[in-house]
């Protein structure tokens, strides 16, 4: 075998160590690339960490503000329901105390007619005079109010007599009241009083007769009381 010559010796040296020093260069390089790669993760968990912390802090801030805003709603909605409850309280105390004013108002009208009419005229008269069906078919309460206006030194006593006009088929009818009253009823409408008296009645109707008017004469039989006639529309409200 041929021996290498020392200039070759030392050529071969030098390769090597180059080799080496490359090898070092790119472990320090990789190494330097390691350690920054470390120093960036370590800041961005930092960052991370502190983002999350913030996050985590305004979550909780607007979890107190739902839970203080739940609060509120439900204070209002009690509030709401307390006044809803009240208001219907109100609404029917003041429906109340207008049935009670107007029942008073119609009272007081009711007595100043018996003790001061309006047309200054004394003697008897019909206060009041209304219709409204019944529950039953073709059948109507009368109800009549009879009253001595001004003077009340004695009685006043009589007969009502009352006739309904209307049509039949078509062809025009008049019933006294008498032939129209249900089975049993007391026929007789005589009155005697002081100041004032209230009659119900009950007729039913025939079918096919359409009611229009009720005539309604008031027979006094007593001395200087003279006796009346009026005439009412046939006007039913609903019972």
């Amino acid at each position: 075998m041929a021996k290498r010559s020392p200039l070759q010796q030392h050529g071969t040296g030098q390769g090597w160590a180059k080799a080496l020093g490359i090898a070092v260069f790119i472990a320090v390089c990789g190494y330097l690339v390691f350690e920054l790669g470390r120093i960036q993760a370590a800041y961005n968990i930092v960052e991370a960490a502190k983002e999350r912390a913030v996050y985590e802090e305004r979550i909780e801030v607007l979890n107190d503000e739902t839970a203080t805003l739940k609060d509120q709603i439900a204070v209002l909605e009690t509030h709401r329901d307390i006044d809803r409850e009240a208001y219907k309280q109100v609404e029917a105390n003041l429906t109340s105390l207008e049935q009670k004013i107007q029942e008073q108002t119609d009272a007081i009208a009711f007595y100043r007619g018996i003790v001061s009419p309006s047309d200054g005229q004394s003697g008897l008269r019909v206060q009041d005079f209304q219709l409204t069906r019944t529950a039953s078919e073709r059948e109507y309460s009368i109800r009549l109010v009879l009253v001595q206006a001004m003077k009340h030194d004695r009685k006043v006593s009589g007969n009502v007599k009352m006739t309904i006009d209307g049509e039949l088929d078509g062809v025009a009818k008049s019933y006294a009241i008498t032939e129209l009253l249900p089975d049993g009823a007391d026929r007789a409408w005589k009155f005697s009083f002081r100041y004032f008296q209230d009659f119900d009645r009950l007729v039913v109707l025939p079918d096919g007769f359409t009611p229009l008017q009720v005539s309604v004469a008031v027979e006094s039989s007593t001395r200087s009381i003279d006796s009346i006639e009026e005439t009412f529309i046939w006007a039913a409200g609903q019972g």
